[in-house]
C-alpha cells in the first residue's frame, strides 16, 4: 500500500521528547509511523511505544514499517482523545512523552476517495475514521443555513461565510450536493469574482471548516491535552503540532493555564485557590520549520510545536 506522509518538525520532535531509552511514548497521530521509526530508533528493548491512529490504511502501514523495531511497539485503533482508556487496556499509568500532529496526512489528502482535497473530485467524505457515519455530506446536505454560516465563519475563519452558506442552501433545494467539485463550483458562485484572483484557493476556508467539523478537531484538543498531562510522569513531556491558527490558539492557551492555573486575584498577597503548576512551559514561542524544510515540504510551512514538561 502506498502511504506517502512526510513527518513534520521531526528533528525538532525528537529534541523536544528527550527520549529515554527505557521510556514510554505515545504517538498519538501515527500516520506512516514517521515520527514513530524515529522514536524506536532511540529506544532500547526496555522502552515501549505506543502509536494511536484511527485511520485504517495508516494503521495497516505502520504495523509493517514497525514490525521488526527493537522496542516493544502497541498499535491501537483509537483516537488520542481516548488516550486514558488506550493506556488503561495496556496497564500503563504513567508515561514519559507523547506526540500530536494535528495535522490531515499528505495520504489523505493526496488520495481522492477519502473526499478531502477541494484538488480532487471524489464523494464528500472527509472522515478521518471512516467508520463513523457522519461525514461532509451529512454537513453539506443537512445543517441548517445558520449553522453552516457559523461553522464557515468560525472554523473557516471566511470572510463570505453567509454566501457560501446561501449558496450551498440554494443548491441543494435542487439536488444534494454530492461530490467535492460540486462544492467547490458552489463556493466559487458564492464568492465574487475579484475577491477570487488573489490568495489561496476559493474553497480551501470552506473544506477545512468542514473537515474540522465532521471529525471534531477543535473540540477535543484542550480536554485531551488535560488528560494527557495527568498521564505524564514528572519530567515527562508533551509536543503538539499545529497548522492553522485556532488549533495554535487552543494548545498555547491551554499551556499557559496549566502553566498558571491560580484563579485569584493579582491584588492577593499570597494564592489562596490552592492550584498549582502541573506544567512548564518549554516553547514560549512556537518552534517552526526551517526555510530548508518548507522548500523540501511545501506543506509544512504553516505548522508550528508547542512544548510542555511536567513537573
Amino acid at each position: 500500500m502506498k502511504f506517502e506522509h512526510v513527518s513534520v518538525l521531526l528533528e525538532e520532535c525528537l529534541e523536544g521528547l528527550q527520549i529515554k531509552s527505557n521510556g514510554i511514548y505515545v504517538d498519538g497521530t501515527l500516520g506512516g509511523a514517521g515520527h514513530s521509526s524515529e522514536i524506536c530508533k532511540r529506544l532500547s528493548k526496555e522502552g515501549h511505544l505506543i502509536g494511536i491512529d484511527q485511520d485504517n490504511n495508516a494503521l495497516a502501514v505502520s504495523r509493517e514499517r514497525l514490525k521488526d523495531v527493537f522496542p516493544k511497539v502497541s498499535i491501537v485503533k483509537s483516537n488520542f482523545e481516548q488516550v486514558d482508556e488506550v493506556l488503561n487496556q495496556l496497564g500503563i499509568e504513567k508515561i514519559d512523552g507523547m506526540l500530536i500532529d494535528l495535522g490531515v496526512s499528505s495520504h489523505q489528502l493526496d488520495e481522492a476517495s477519502r473526499g478531502f482535497s477541494y484538488m480532487q473530485d471524489a464523494p464528500l467524505d472527509m472522515r478521518m475514521n471512516q467508520e463513523n457515519a457522519y461525514s461532509a455530506y451529512e454537513v453539506v446536505n443537512a445543517l441548517s443555513e445558520e449553522v453552516l454560516y457559523t461553522l464557515i465563519r468560525d472554523y473557516g475563519e471566511e470572510k463570505w461565510a453567509k454566501r457560501i452558506a446561501q449558496f450551498i442552501v440554494k443548491e441543494r433545494q435542487q439536488k444534494p450536493i454530492q461530490t467535492t467539485y460540486e462544492l467547490v463550483e458552489v463556493i466559487k458562485k458564492a464568492i465574487p469574482h475579484g475577491a477570487r484572483k488573489d490568495g489561496p484557493h476559493p474553497a480551501k476556508r470552506t473544506f477545512q471548516a468542514i473537515r474540522i467539523e465532521v471529525n471534531r478537531e477543535l473540540d477535543i484538543i484542550e480536554p485531551t491535552i488535560r488528560k494527557i498531562v495527568e498521564r505524564l510522569a514528572i519530567g515527562g513531556r508533551l509536543c503538539i503540532i499545529t497548522f492553522h491558527s485556532l488549533e495554535d490558539r487552543i494548545v498555547k492557551q491551554t499551556f499557559k493555564q496549566l502553566e498558571d492555573p491560580c484563579t485569584c486575584s493579582k491584588s492577593f498577597p499570597i494564592c489562596i485557590c490552592g492550584k498549582v503548576s502541573k506544567v512548564k512551559v518549554i516553547s514560549r514561542k512556537p518552534i517552526l520549520p526551517s526555510e530548508e524544510e518548507i522548500e523540501w515540504n511545501p506543506r509544512s510551512r504553516s505548522a508550528k510545536l508547542r512544548i510542555i514538561e511536567r513537573i
